[in-house]
């Protein structure tokens, strides 16, 4: 039951979770989130501020004797992604998350849970709340719409934060500290197309692409799991033509910044080709599920027979999408030189559906390299140009440089070194951080990101660990007693 998660150490910071999984928060909705961080605020005696787009700040004085110690903020958003499964009844803008205790880890109840990043918000209301805590000026940056653009760090005006050093508190492996990130980018592509009748003689089928794991687009992009549109256009690409198929409707993927888990697609083929359509899906089936032992085990590749529907797609459009969504690129596209392990550059294709008149391609770009980026993105519109679609791309965001001089990365490496006994790991993630767009911001903030080990993020299979909650706690009280002086 969700109320089991307040039993769990530290009570201080999994009572705000539970506080924040029972207000629906996905992106573009945070409205009540934001005015129950701000009400907290204000209820604690703490300066509290909401800028025009609904970030909230909120100030605490220095501990009595700490006021020279450099100024802190912790930073962590509001938002979260809104990923069920297809059989979990569930409104993100209306219906409580669901937690479970799972052995070691909290997770929820067919959605995703939103520990990305309601636990850095847990943890950063938990430290404003605390007044044991030893620490000098701290500030906490609650920001809007992270998942769906940045726009809430992208809008925030320079002068309002009075800090020197930003911690961000939405990182997802414990024992890391991460000094870097990818910028990104978003490819809106547009294939117009023309109804034409519904051809005699034609039986009707939804091809469905269920039970895989998705994901976080950028920290599980190297995880070799199944993109379910790319399965579904693979195959169409074999069978288009041998069985003469007519697409009526598509509709693969959820959201820009998750892997697709499902993908469906409505159409026809000649009566006397159905029988043979079923056993190319059942060999395709198999065929998928060997290339994906390991990582899809619960993939499925399924035909079922529908109505007939109101119209198919013209045969030159038809043509022209199967060949450009199958060729465009996805996944992991360069590993980066300097550091190694590290996704330097990915694209995730991550939606594709159809209205009656269009279908809607979106994809997510990143990199750590601007030139790469910008290569990979010429290289997808030249892929759908030939198609003869519109490509826009839009809310691009910078990536954030590493600084191995760091006074923060110092400090943490020593904090860390002496109370747990081992030096923290030091990395760059490739994700999109909202430390690279409010450092153009704040040129003279010294940055740095942490948090606990949350696996599957972006899915409704999103856990956190609960014993890394607590390294995750102690470990910013420990940090926060050492920071340097001013």
């Amino acid at each position: 039951m969700s109320k089991d998660i307040l039993k769990l150490e530290p009570q201080a910071v999994w009572k705000h979770f539970y506080s924040l999984t029972q207000i629906p928060r996905p992106s573009k909705h945070e409205q009540k989130v934001a005015d129950f961080v701000a009400k907290f605020g204000r209820d604690n005696g703490l300066e509290t501020i909401v800028d025009e787009v609904g970030n909230v700040i909120i100030r605490k004085p220095a501990t009595k004797g700490m006021e020279n110690l450099k100024g802190i903020i912790l930073q962590g958003h509001l938002d979260m992604v809104p990923q069920k499964n297809s059989d979990k009844q569930h409104d993100f803008e209306k219906d409580p998350i669901e937690t479970v205790i799972d052995g070691e880890w909290v997770t929820a109840n067919g959605t995703t849970l939103g520990a990305d990043n309601g636990i850095g918000v847990a943890v950063a209301m938990a430290a404003l709340e605390d007044k044991s805590l030893v620490h000098g000026p701290l500030e906490a940056l609650f920001t809007i719409d992270e998942e769906t653009g940045m726009t809430g760090a992208f809008a925030l005006k320079p002068n309002l934060l009075k800090g020197d050093i930003l911690i961000n508190l939405d990182s997802e492996d414990e024992g890391e500290l991460y000094v870097g990130c990818a910028g990104g980018l978003d490819a809106n592509i547009q294939l117009a197309y023309k109804n034409e009748a519904v051809p005699a003689g034609y039986t009707f089928f939804k091809l469905a692409v269920t039970g895989l794991k998705g994901g976080h687009s950028g920290m599980d992009i190297n995880s070799g799991r199944a993109n379910s549109i790319k399965l579904a256009f693979r195959f169409l690409r074999n069978v288009e033509q041998k069985f003469d198929v007519r697409i009526s409707s598509i509709d693969g993927g959820s959201l820009r910044n998750a892997i697709p888990r499902e993908a469906f697609v409505v159409a026809g083929v000649p009566n006397n080709k159905y029988g043979e359509l079923e056993k190319s899906v059942s060999d395709f089936q198999k065929i998928y599920k060997a290339e994906f032992s390991k990582v899809e085990p619960d993939l499925s590749f399924t035909v079922s027979k529908i109505a007939e529907p109101t119209s198919v797609m013209d045969k030159t459009s038809q043509w022209a999408l199967i060949r450009s969504v199958f060729g465009c690129p996805n996944g992991v596209v360069r590993l980066s030189d300097s550091m190694p392990g590290l996704v330097e550059t990915s694209t995730n294709l991550a939606r594709v559906y159809s209205d009656n008149e269009n279908v809607y391609i979106q994809c997510l770009l990143r990199s750590s390299v601007d030139s790469s980026k910008e290569a990979l993105a010429e290289k997808i519109a030249s892929v759908f140009e030939l198609a003869g679609a519109q490509v826009n791309f839009a809310g691009g965001y910078p990536g954030w440089k590493p600084n191995m001089d760091s006074a923060i990365l110092k400090t943490m490496r020593e904090v860390y070194q002496k109370n747990w006994g081992k030096v923290p790991e030091i990395k760059a993630i490739h994700a999109g951080l909202e430390c690279g767009i409010l450092g153009g911001a704040y040129p003279h903030l010294d940055m740095i990101s942490f948090g606990p080990t949350i696996r599957y993020p972006h899915s409704p299979d999103e856990k956190v660990n609960i014993k890394t909650v607590k390294l995750f706690w102690d470990y910013l009280v420990e940090t926060l007693k050492s920071v340097p002086n001013k």
